[in-house]
């Protein structure tokens, strides 16, 4: 019988304007589980950016955990992201969110100049150097484009975050809804999701097309 395979999914809070987004998250792992691999979720045990008032708009006066956050997506069951081991795992897939600019990085502030989390770091090079595919929706390509360099990736069409990627030496390469761009020589699979103005079933489909792609190249 054919062995399960196994994507680690990398939160970064929970919900869009201060952590993962909500509906790329569930997406992808609902995808994963439709296609018959099995998934299991990390983020680093660390103090989120800032706390933002999702009805409203604005910051927030508290403060809150990354893990505790991202552990109301999937029901506490997550581990902090210095556990992840890349032998353990076929693949990696970082869903989107501001999470992924503030703090999984802080490329909200720096853009190009950015600097990723040291355990997201460590998280991408492992892989990468393992030779596992790594998928990225939404604004979480940007982490592909620091650790990495010399890639192709999307983050749909916005010209300005287009510039700032590029300036990472990156490759890119504009896309339309659930459409992916596949760098087969990095194993990278990228999709923009709410980088365009999507709805929830566009947006399932972006994820179902990345761990597609992601499982086909394991």
């Amino acid at each position: 019988m054919a062995k399960t395979k196994k994507i680690a999914v990398v939160l970064s809070g929970c919900g869009v304007y201060d952590g993962s987004e909500i509906h790329e998250s569930v997406l992808t792992l609902y995808a994963i589980s439709r296609q018959g691999a099995h998934y299991d979720c990390f983020a680093p045990d660390m103090p989120q950016h800032h706390v933002i008032n999702h009805l409203t708009g604005k910051e927030m006066n508290e403060k809150r955990n990354v893990l505790v956050e991202s552990a109301r997506i999937v029901r506490g069951n997550i581990s902090p992201l210095s556990n992840y081991d890349a032998k353990d795992f076929d693949a990696v897939i970082f869903p989107g969110g501001f999470g992924a600019a503030k703090n999984l990085s802080d490329w909200a502030f720096k853009g190009p100049d950015a600097h990723i989390h040291p355990e997201v770091e460590r998280c991408i090079k492992v892989t990468y150097k393992a030779g596992k595919p790594i998928g990225a929706l939404c604004i979480s390509p940007v982490l592909l484009a620091k650790v990495i360099g010399d890639a192709e990736l999307t983050i749909g069409n916005d010209k300005a975050t287009i510039t700032a990627i590029e300036k990472t030496g990156a490759k890119h390469k504009e896309t339309l809804h659930g459409e992916v761009v596949i760098d087969r020589k990095n194993k990278l699979i990228t999709t923009p999701c709410y980088m365009l103005d999507s709805t929830i079933e566009q947006i399932g489909t972006g994820a179902e097309n990345v761990v597609k792609a992601v499982l086909g190249m394991v």
